[in-house]
């Protein structure tokens, strides 16, 4: 076998009709990362119609534009939304509810970063990580959730990482907030199981996009990505196909779950 082959990406996966006549809602979805590849993603699939946020007017409205090219059939809307605003976050879900006819999937991908000693990291850097991170998810939650539970349906995933397991320095304030998540995660998934709603979440490892090379040193982005077991870094789209199979009937029976979509050694 060559070894070095195992550092070539695979093949793009096609659509398998996943989420075939479902409305879906993602926040932080402009761009390149992991949230625009989960609203491809969900095209792909078959979603019946889709609602994109981000706090970033221009890279959403162009997010928008590439996401209509995707189909003819799925609706696609885009709405400015910063998840650390309430009133923004009631004005989005409010937004998806009446224009995507309910929300069917919510995939809560917004988050914050950045590298900083806990010595010399001021409580504004750590409110803020934390705000947009794990608050901001609660928010997201919390507003779909009052949607979603009169119907007794719906999907709810979450973006978490796996610095919320694992130590790295540098990394304290979004490690807590990532590892938050996941506690969230678990707690919110068992209220949410009595009405017939499942939520679950992702905890990737490092995913490589164009934003992420431009946050961090490439030396630094080289190392994380060459601890992987494959000798490279995720493909967004990789860790989007593992929240469809999460927002898909064929996770019915998964509940508070964080499933770890890393080739990092144990």
């Amino acid at each position: 076998m060559n070894i070095s082959s195992a550092a070539t990406p695979p093949a793009y996966v096609a659509g398998h009709g996943l989420l075939t006549g479902r409305s879906v809602l993602i926040t932080a979805a402009a761009g390149v990362g992991i949230g625009f590849a989960a609203a491809r993603r969900s095209i792909e699939e078959g979603c019946r119609s889709i609602m994109i946020s981000d706090i970033h007017e221009r890279r959403l409205a162009e997010a928008v534009e590439a996401l209509k090219g995707l189909s003819s059939e799925a609706e696609v809307h885009g709405l400015l939304c910063n998840v650390t605003d309430e009133g923004q976050v009631q004005a989005l879900v409010d937004s998806a509810e009446d224009v995507l006819g309910g929300i069917d999937i919510l995939i809560n991908n917004a988050g914050m970063g950045g590298s900083r000693p806990l010595v010399e990291m001021t409580d504004q850097e750590w409110n803020l990580v934390l705000d947009v991170t794990l608050t901001g998810t609660m928010r997201m939650t919390r507003a779909a959730l009052k949607k979603m539970m009169p119907r007794r349906k719906g999907v709810i995933v979450n973006n978490a990482s796996v610095l919320g397991w694992r130590a790295q320095k540098e990394q304290a304030h979004y490690a807590a907030a990532k590892a938050g998540v996941m506690a969230l995660t678990r707690c919110s998934a068992l209220e949410a199981a009595e009405y017939g709603i499942r939520i679950n979440a992702v905890s990737p490892s490092i995913a490589m996009h164009d934003f992420l090379k431009r946050a961090a040193p490439q030396e630094a982005l080289d190392r994380l990505a060459s601890a992987e077991a494959f000798g490279r870094a995720a493909e967004v789209w990789e860790i989007a196909n593992v929240m469809m199979f999460l927002a898909s009937d064929y996770a019915g029976y998964m509940v508070g779950e964080v499933l770890s979509v890393s080739s990092q050694r144990a």
